[in-house]
């Protein structure tokens, strides 16, 4: 058994599949991909991911890519620590905060990353490099992500995104009012997800939502989890990052 992870810094995608690795006491071989670099889209990526994204989990020659699909792949071949409920409602649980941080979540919080790290970025590249680095990107949705970061996204834009995550937030806060962990009792993937695309930095993100005391509940759940073990190892994976860029991964280290 030979698994091989295909990673970025340790934030959002990349973090949260590291995490489960972790948790789960895995032994992986740890491939790190510089997106600064655009790495992503060189020729030797694109032969492993055609869609030219991070993270992939190869798992003796087996390509899993996606998150949600990696973190069940990694339930269903490593099952003796469970991240997963095991009985068929609380899965379903999972499951639903799941599909609600994919959909409704991740995509708003990332415009956020994009406009205030990615843009700055984006708009150090000279014209005519910038558009044949962009002719290098597998998927129309990205190229048109870059464009949009490169231009700027409008405040209409940025204020519906953020709508999005004050109400995450609340739901999320609302949720943790009746169990401990997002699907129940249980410690489960769907808190990997939710404190790897928002969770962990929400609050340094979003500074006016004031989220320390509009979700105390979420706040203690955060604490909870910086605690777990596959979290700590995980956050200690080193971090290439600008300093002055660290939007999702803190403060320079």
């Amino acid at each position: 058994m030979a698994l091989k992870y295909y990673h970025a810094e340790p934030a959002a995608n990349s973090l949260k599949s590291m995490i489960p690795l972790f948790e789960k006491g895995l032994e992986f071989e740890s491939v790190y991909v510089d997106l600064h670099k655009f790495e992503q889209h060189s020729e030797w990526f694109i032969a492993i991911n055609p869609e030219g994204q991070v993270p992939v989990l190869d798992h003796d020659g087996a390509i899993i890519t996606h998150t949600t699909v990696i973190n069940e792949y990694l339930e269903d071949v490593f099952p003796d620590v469970p991240l997963r409920p095991r009985d068929p409602v609380g899965a379903a649980r999972m499951r639903y905060w799941n599909k609600f941080i994919d959909e409704h979540v991740m995509n708003h919080v990332s415009m956020h990353g994009w406009h205030r790290m990615v843009g700055v970025l984006a708009r150090g590249i000279e014209s005519g490099e910038f558009e044949a680095l962009m002719e290098r990107i597998p998927l129309p949705d990205q190229r048109k992500k870059w464009a949009d970061a490169r231009s700027g996204f409008s405040e209409e834009q940025l204020a519906h995104a953020t709508a999005k995550v004050e109400y995450a937030i609340d739901k999320v806060e609302g949720a943790l009012g009746e169990s401990e962990w997002l699907a129940g009792d249980n410690y489960t993937l769907a808190d990997i997800n939710f404190f790897s695309h928002c969770g962990m930095f929400v609050d340094r993100m979003f500074p006016e939502m004031e989220v320390t005391t509009r979700a105390p509940r979420m706040t203690a759940w955060k604490e909870r989890m910086l605690a777990r073990p596959g979290v700590k190892e995980a956050l200690a994976m080193p971090d290439h990052t600008n300093p002055a860029l660290r939007t999702f991964t803190g403060e320079a280290r």
